[in-house]
C-alpha cells in the first residue's frame, strides 16, 4: 500500500532496537510461510517456545524458511535448562551448530543458578552465538526483589548477553507483570533507572502490556513472546494505528482543542505526532 500518513519513525532490519520477538509454539510450515508473506519485515527473531522445537518434525525446514526471510531463530530457554540438568550442555551447543542457529536463550525459570554460574554459561555461549539471557522466575510465588533483577541483568550484559529478556511467560502473568497481567511499573522503573532500555527485551504477550510499554518507551522498545497471530497488530500499536497508542503517539488532545477553535490551523504532517524514539 502506498504511504500517505505521517507515522512515528521505526527502525528497519537488521534492527538493534525496536525488536519484535515472536513465539512459535508449533506452527506448521505452511502457517510459517503465510506469516512471512504478510509480516516478515516486522519480525526480527522467532523463538520455538519452551521445548516445542525439540519435538517438531520439520524443524530444519522451518529454520530455513525463517532464515531466508532474514529472521533469526532460537529454542526456548527451558530446553537449555533441561540440558544443563542432564549434563548435556556441550551436546546442546552441537545441536545449535548442526542446525546453523545463530541465537540462543539462557533462562533460569525452573533451575537455580548463582550470578557467577549464569555468567559462566553466558560467556561459553557468547563465543559461538548471539545470547539472549532471561531474568525472572516462571513461578508467580517466587518474588525477585528489584535490586536482584538489576544485579542479574547487569551481570549478564557484562558477561556477553546481547539482550536480556524480562520474563513474563506465554501468559504474561509472572515476572514483570502481576497475576492479572497488570504491569509492575515500579519494578520496570527501577530496572531502567540502571540499565539502558535498548539492552532489554520485555516479554509482552498481551495487547495492554504492549501498549503500556510503547507509551512508556516509544515505538522502538524491544518486545517479546508476541503471539504469531499478533505481529501486524503489534506493529499498529507501535506506530499509533490502534486506538490504544494513537492518543499518546500523536497529539490528539491538541487536534481536538484546535477543532474547537475555527480560527486555528489544523495540525498536519510531522507536527501531528508527539514522539518517535
Amino acid at each position: 500500500m502506498r504511504s500517505f500518513l505521517s507515522l512515528p519513525g521505526r527502525s528497519t532490519k537488521p534492527r538493534e532496537e525496536g525488536l519484535t520477538h515472536v513465539l512459535d509454539k508449533g506452527l506448521g510450515l505452511r502457517q510459517v510461510e503465510d506469516m512471512l508473506a504478510t509480516a516478515s519485515s516486522y519480525i526480527d527473531i522467532v523463538k520455538f517456545g519452551w521445548g516445542t522445537g525439540y519435538l517438531t518434525q520439520n524443524i530444519e525446514a522451518k529454520i530455513e524458511a525463517y532464515r531466508e526471510a532474514g529472521i533469526a531463530t532460537c529454542f526456548g530457554g527451558t530446553l537449555l535448562e533441561l540440558a544443563i540438568i542432564q549434563g548435556r550442555f556441550d551436546e546442546y551447543r552441537r545441536l545449535l551448530r548442526r542446525l546453523n542457529m545463530t541465537h540462543v536463550e539462557l533462562s533460569t525459570g525452573i533451575i537455580e543458578l548463582t550470578i557467577e554460574e549464569r555468567q559462566k554459561y553466558v560467556r561459553a555461549l557468547a563465543r559461538d552465538f548471539v545470547v539472549f539471557s532471561e531474568v525472572g522466575s516462571k513461578d508467580a510465588q517466587h518474588i525477585i526483589p528489584p535490586y536482584r533483577w538489576v544485579e542479574m541483568v547487569e551481570a549478564d550484559l557484562a558477561a556477553g548477553s546481547w539482550r536480556v529478556i524480562c520474563e513474563a511467560r506465554e501468559s504474561g502473568t509472572v515476572g514483570i507483570y502481576h497475576s492479572n497481567g497488570e504491569v509492575k511499573a515500579g519494578l520496570i522503573e527501577e530496572i531502567v533507572a540502571r540499565v539502558d532500555v535498548s539492552r532489554l527485551l520485555f516479554e509482552a504477550p498481551q495487547k495492554a502490556q504492549q501498549a503500556w510499554l510503547v507509551q512508556k518507551f516509544g515505538p522502538n522498545v524491544n518486545l517479546g513472546n508476541i503471539p504469531s497471530s499478533d505481529v501486524i497488530a503489534l506493529e499498529t500499536v507501535r506506530v499509533g494505528l490502534r486506538a490504544d497508542t494513537m492518543a499518546d503517539l500523536f497529539d490528539v488532545a491538541s487536534w481536538n482543542a484546535r477543532r474547537a477553535d475555527p480560527a486555528a490551523t489544523p495540525l498536519t504532517g510531522a507536527n501531528a505526532h508527539r514522539r518517535s524514539r
